[in-house]
């Protein structure tokens, strides 16, 4: 068989056990090669505001569409990411349907930023030092203090121009229907004063790419071992509050909206 050119299709290309093994070393690799020299970037530079969510979001995107491809995961997209926000105005909020680990990926190639993650991925060996380089928020979802914390956290950063991304169903689910959104992520949203960007994901069936009935590390080998997948990503125009709007009804609006755009990512990739 002859083997491509690209580097990253090179697992695709060999069996089952084989790519995981090969993909593994590659997340590894590139998460090592990346992470220490974007840790003391951040640490050294002088620049505030936009200019240092540009510079980390260069990182964060670079990692994330090198991990992407090396995996065999491919976004088909249906509209585009807006413009950087201007210095000195409100960042975004991304807010997504969850059905997959690839999800996180997805979202930070297309938008950089920040995440609001699960506790324990703090102490993960080299993702734990990678995440906290990015900015992740961290929230333990059993501990009502440590929610409203990283709600207060999130709009601080939100109202100081940076862009987050949260999953709003709150876990991962398969499907393309859309569970009720929680509302804490539009609290946060409507106290910066800040836009809210929908996406729609969708992956195909043969995939099974959907994060439902495994734990986190059989659910990653799974993806390993597979030949990849295309992710149909539906990219809506940025929500902002009607007057007089709650953050409930506004999680509402956003919810379908969301909702139309999985339909029309479906769309773009087939059943």
């Amino acid at each position: 068989m002859a083997r491509s050119r690209d580097p990253r299709a090179w697992p695709a290309e060999l069996g089952g056990r084989a790519r995981q093994v090969v993909r593994t070393a590659g997340f590894l690799g590139v998460t090592a090669a990346i992470v220490p020299p974007f840790s003391l970037h951040m640490q050294r530079t002088r620049r505030t505001g936009a200019a240092r969510s540009a510079a980390r979001d260069a990182w964060v995107q670079a990692w994330a569409r090198a991990q992407l491809g090396l995996f065999g995961i491919r976004t088909v997209l249906d509209g585009s990411p807006p413009p950087p926000t201007a210095d000195g105005a409100p960042g975004r909020l991304i807010v997504a349907n969850h059905r997959s680990a690839a999800d996180i990926g997805v979202l930070f190639a297309l938008f950089g930023g920040s995440m609001v993650s699960r506790a324990d991925l703090a102490g993960w060996p080299l993702l734990g030092p990678g995440a906290k380089a990015a900015d992740t928020l961290f929230v333990d979802r059993n501990e009502a203090q440590s929610g409203a914390l990283t709600l207060r956290a999130v709009q601080r950063r939100l109202a100081a121009g940076h862009t987050i991304s949260i999953f709003a169903e709150g876990t991962t689910l398969d499907g393309d229907e859309v569970r009720p959104f929680h509302r804490g992520g539009f609290v946060s949203a409507l106290g910066a004063k800040a836009e809210v960007v929908p996406v729609g994901l969708a992956y195909p069936a043969a995939a099974k790419a959907a994060f439902t009935e495994q734990n986190f590390r059989d659910h990653l080998t799974r993806i390993a071992r597979g030949p990849g997948f295309v992710v149909g990503v539906a990219i809506g125009a940025p929500l902002r509050p009607e007057p007089g709007e709650r953050a409930t009804a506004f999680a509402e609006r956003a919810q379908n909206e969301v909702q139309v755009l999985v339909l029309r990512a479906r769309a773009r990739i087939g059943p």
